[in-house]
Protein backbone atom coordinates (compact mmCIF):
# COMPACT_ATOMS: atom_id res chain seq x y z
CA UNK A 1 0.00 0.00 0.00
CA UNK A 2 2.82 2.39 0.89
CA UNK A 3 4.47 1.70 -2.46
CA UNK A 4 1.24 2.55 -4.32
CA UNK A 5 0.77 5.82 -2.41
CA UNK A 6 4.40 6.75 -2.98
CA UNK A 7 4.20 6.02 -6.71
CA UNK A 8 0.96 7.98 -7.10
CA UNK A 9 2.42 10.95 -5.21
CA UNK A 10 5.54 10.87 -7.39
CA UNK A 11 3.50 10.78 -10.60
CA UNK A 12 1.28 13.60 -9.34
CA UNK A 13 4.31 15.72 -8.48
CA UNK A 14 6.07 15.23 -11.79
CA UNK A 15 2.79 15.73 -13.70
CA UNK A 16 2.18 19.07 -11.96
CA UNK A 17 5.77 20.07 -12.66
CA UNK A 18 5.48 19.06 -16.32
CA UNK A 19 2.28 21.08 -16.63
CA UNK A 20 3.96 24.08 -15.03
CA UNK A 21 6.99 23.79 -17.33
CA UNK A 22 4.81 23.66 -20.46
CA UNK A 23 2.77 26.66 -19.29
CA UNK A 24 5.99 28.52 -18.47
CA UNK A 25 7.32 27.94 -21.99
CA UNK A 26 4.05 29.20 -23.45
CA UNK A 27 4.11 32.25 -21.20
CA UNK A 28 7.61 33.11 -22.36
CA UNK A 29 6.64 33.39 -26.03
CA UNK A 30 3.01 34.54 -25.94
CA UNK A 31 2.57 38.24 -26.83
CA UNK A 32 -0.39 38.75 -24.46
CA UNK A 33 1.47 39.97 -21.37
CA UNK A 34 -0.29 43.34 -21.70
CA UNK A 35 -3.47 44.38 -23.48
CA UNK A 36 -4.41 47.85 -24.69
CA UNK A 37 -7.95 48.68 -25.80
CA UNK A 38 -8.41 51.92 -27.72
CA UNK A 39 -11.66 53.75 -27.00
CA UNK A 40 -11.34 55.72 -30.22
CA UNK A 41 -11.06 52.55 -32.30
CA UNK A 42 -12.85 49.63 -30.68
CA UNK A 43 -12.06 47.37 -33.62
CA UNK A 44 -8.32 47.52 -32.88
CA UNK A 45 -6.53 46.03 -29.84
CA UNK A 46 -2.85 46.06 -28.96
CA UNK A 47 -0.97 43.33 -27.14
CA UNK A 48 2.60 43.28 -25.84
CA UNK A 49 4.84 40.40 -24.79
CA UNK A 50 8.50 39.90 -24.02
CA UNK A 51 9.46 39.56 -27.67
CA UNK A 52 6.98 41.46 -29.81
CA UNK A 53 4.03 43.82 -29.93
CA UNK A 54 0.93 42.92 -31.92
CA UNK A 55 -2.07 44.74 -33.36
CA UNK A 56 -5.29 42.74 -33.48
CA UNK A 57 -7.86 44.03 -35.98
CA UNK A 58 -11.26 42.51 -36.57
CA UNK A 59 -10.96 42.93 -40.33
CA UNK A 60 -7.21 42.77 -40.94
CA UNK A 61 -6.28 39.94 -38.58
CA UNK A 62 -3.18 40.10 -36.37
CA UNK A 63 0.08 41.84 -37.23
CA UNK A 64 3.12 41.50 -34.98
CA UNK A 65 6.49 43.21 -34.89
CA UNK A 66 9.53 42.01 -32.95
CA UNK A 67 11.38 44.36 -30.67
CA UNK A 68 14.48 45.56 -32.49
CA UNK A 69 16.72 46.36 -29.51
CA UNK A 70 17.10 44.48 -26.24
CA UNK A 71 18.67 47.46 -24.48
CA UNK A 72 15.82 49.76 -25.51
CA UNK A 73 13.29 47.67 -23.61
CA UNK A 74 12.06 48.64 -20.13
CA UNK A 75 13.97 47.05 -17.27
CA UNK A 76 11.12 44.73 -16.29
CA UNK A 77 10.97 43.24 -19.79
CA UNK A 78 14.75 42.77 -20.03
CA UNK A 79 14.97 40.98 -16.69
CA UNK A 80 11.81 39.00 -17.46
CA UNK A 81 13.38 37.59 -20.61
CA UNK A 82 16.38 36.34 -18.67
CA UNK A 83 14.33 34.88 -15.83
CA UNK A 84 11.88 33.14 -18.15
CA UNK A 85 14.74 31.54 -20.08
CA UNK A 86 16.22 30.46 -16.73
CA UNK A 87 12.88 29.02 -15.66
CA UNK A 88 12.51 27.01 -18.88
CA UNK A 89 16.02 25.59 -18.55
CA UNK A 90 15.60 24.73 -14.86
CA UNK A 91 12.26 23.08 -15.58
CA UNK A 92 13.84 20.82 -18.20
CA UNK A 93 16.67 19.93 -15.81
CA UNK A 94 14.16 19.17 -13.06
CA UNK A 95 12.20 16.86 -15.36
CA UNK A 96 15.33 14.89 -16.23
CA UNK A 97 16.52 14.60 -12.62
CA UNK A 98 13.17 13.69 -11.07
CA UNK A 99 12.29 11.40 -13.98
CA UNK A 100 15.28 9.15 -13.28
CA UNK A 101 14.41 9.24 -9.58
CA UNK A 102 10.93 7.74 -10.00
CA UNK A 103 10.37 4.32 -8.44
CA UNK A 104 8.55 3.09 -11.55
CA UNK A 105 11.84 3.26 -13.48
CA UNK A 106 14.35 0.48 -12.89
CA UNK A 107 17.30 2.76 -13.50
CA UNK A 108 19.37 2.70 -10.31
CA UNK A 109 16.88 0.50 -8.43
CA UNK A 110 19.74 -1.10 -6.47
CA UNK A 111 20.78 2.36 -5.19
CA UNK A 112 17.74 3.85 -3.41
CA UNK A 113 19.89 6.64 -1.98
CA UNK A 114 20.72 7.84 -5.48
CA UNK A 115 17.05 7.82 -6.57
CA UNK A 116 16.09 9.73 -3.42
CA UNK A 117 18.79 12.31 -4.15
CA UNK A 118 17.56 12.72 -7.72
CA UNK A 119 14.00 13.29 -6.51
CA UNK A 120 15.13 15.92 -4.01
CA UNK A 121 17.30 17.58 -6.67
CA UNK A 122 14.41 17.60 -9.15
CA UNK A 123 11.99 19.02 -6.58
CA UNK A 124 14.42 21.75 -5.57
CA UNK A 125 15.07 22.69 -9.19
CA UNK A 126 11.31 22.87 -9.80
CA UNK A 127 11.05 25.25 -6.86
CA UNK A 128 13.70 27.48 -8.40
CA UNK A 129 11.94 27.32 -11.79
CA UNK A 130 8.64 28.31 -10.17
CA UNK A 131 10.21 31.32 -8.47
CA UNK A 132 11.94 32.30 -11.72
CA UNK A 133 8.50 32.30 -13.38
CA UNK A 134 6.55 34.10 -10.67
CA UNK A 135 9.05 36.95 -10.26
CA UNK A 136 8.92 38.38 -13.84
CA UNK A 137 5.16 37.84 -14.16
CA UNK A 138 4.46 39.58 -10.85
CA UNK A 139 6.94 42.36 -11.65
CA UNK A 140 5.29 43.15 -14.99
CA UNK A 141 1.88 43.04 -13.30
CA UNK A 142 3.09 45.45 -10.61
CA UNK A 143 4.44 47.92 -13.17
CA UNK A 144 1.20 47.65 -15.16
CA UNK A 145 -0.87 48.51 -12.07
CA UNK A 146 1.39 51.46 -11.24
CA UNK A 147 1.11 52.85 -14.77
CA UNK A 148 -2.64 52.27 -14.86
CA UNK A 149 -3.21 54.37 -11.73
CA UNK A 150 -0.59 57.00 -12.58
CA UNK A 151 -2.34 60.31 -11.87
CA UNK A 152 0.24 62.28 -13.84
CA UNK A 153 -1.03 60.80 -17.11
CA UNK A 154 -4.08 62.43 -18.73
CA UNK A 155 -7.25 60.36 -18.51
CA UNK A 156 -7.62 60.37 -22.28
CA UNK A 157 -4.39 58.37 -22.69
CA UNK A 158 -5.11 54.61 -23.05
CA UNK A 159 -3.74 52.37 -20.28
CA UNK A 160 -2.20 48.92 -20.53
CA UNK A 161 -4.03 46.16 -18.65
CA UNK A 162 -3.30 42.57 -17.65
CA UNK A 163 -3.00 40.12 -20.52
CA UNK A 164 -3.83 36.42 -20.58
CA UNK A 165 -0.14 35.44 -20.45
CA UNK A 166 0.21 36.87 -16.93
CA UNK A 167 -2.47 34.55 -15.56
CA UNK A 168 -0.90 31.68 -17.48
CA UNK A 169 2.46 32.54 -15.89
CA UNK A 170 1.01 32.57 -12.38
CA UNK A 171 -0.54 29.17 -13.01
CA UNK A 172 2.80 27.89 -14.31
CA UNK A 173 4.74 29.19 -11.31
CA UNK A 174 2.40 27.73 -8.71
CA UNK A 175 2.24 24.40 -10.56
CA UNK A 176 6.04 24.18 -10.50
CA UNK A 177 6.14 25.06 -6.80
CA UNK A 178 3.46 22.52 -5.87
CA UNK A 179 5.03 19.80 -8.01
CA UNK A 180 8.48 20.38 -6.53
CA UNK A 181 7.09 20.47 -2.99
CA UNK A 182 5.26 17.18 -3.53
CA UNK A 183 8.37 15.48 -4.90
CA UNK A 184 10.49 16.69 -1.98
CA UNK A 185 7.88 15.55 0.56
CA UNK A 186 7.65 12.09 -1.02
CA UNK A 187 11.43 11.74 -1.11
CA UNK A 188 11.96 12.89 2.49
CA UNK A 189 8.98 11.33 4.26
CA UNK A 190 8.72 7.86 2.72
CA UNK A 191 11.35 5.25 2.01
CA UNK A 192 11.92 3.83 -1.43
CA UNK A 193 10.80 0.27 -2.05
CA UNK A 194 12.87 -1.68 -4.58
CA UNK A 195 11.03 -2.28 -7.83
CA UNK A 196 10.43 -5.94 -8.73
CA UNK A 197 13.22 -7.23 -10.93
CA UNK A 198 15.99 -9.80 -11.16
CA UNK A 199 17.91 -8.27 -8.24
CA UNK A 200 14.87 -8.47 -5.97
CA UNK A 201 14.28 -12.12 -6.99
CA UNK A 202 17.89 -13.09 -6.25
CA UNK A 203 17.72 -11.32 -2.88
CA UNK A 204 14.50 -13.16 -1.99
CA UNK A 205 16.00 -16.55 -2.94
CA UNK A 206 19.10 -15.88 -0.84
CA UNK A 207 16.91 -14.92 2.12
CA UNK A 208 14.88 -18.15 1.80
CA UNK A 209 18.02 -20.27 1.59
CA UNK A 210 19.37 -18.58 4.70
CA UNK A 211 16.14 -19.34 6.61
CA UNK A 212 16.15 -22.98 5.48
CA UNK A 213 19.76 -23.43 6.57
CA UNK A 214 18.94 -21.85 9.93
CA UNK A 215 15.98 -24.22 10.46
CA UNK A 216 18.09 -27.26 9.53
CA UNK A 217 20.76 -26.18 11.98
CA UNK A 218 18.19 -25.85 14.77
CA UNK A 219 16.82 -29.36 14.07
CA UNK A 220 20.29 -30.85 14.35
Amino acid sequence: MALVVRSVAQLAGISLSLLGWVLSCLTNYLPQWKNLNLDLNEMENWTMGLWQVCVVQEEGGTQCKDFESFLALPAELRISRILMFLSNGLGLLGLLASGFGLDCLRVGETRPGLKKGLLILGGTVFWAAGVATLVPVSWVAHVTVQEFWDETMPEIVPRWEFGEALFLGWSAGFSLLLGGCLLNCVACVTQAVPAPGPYAVVETQCHRQHLEMKKAHLKV
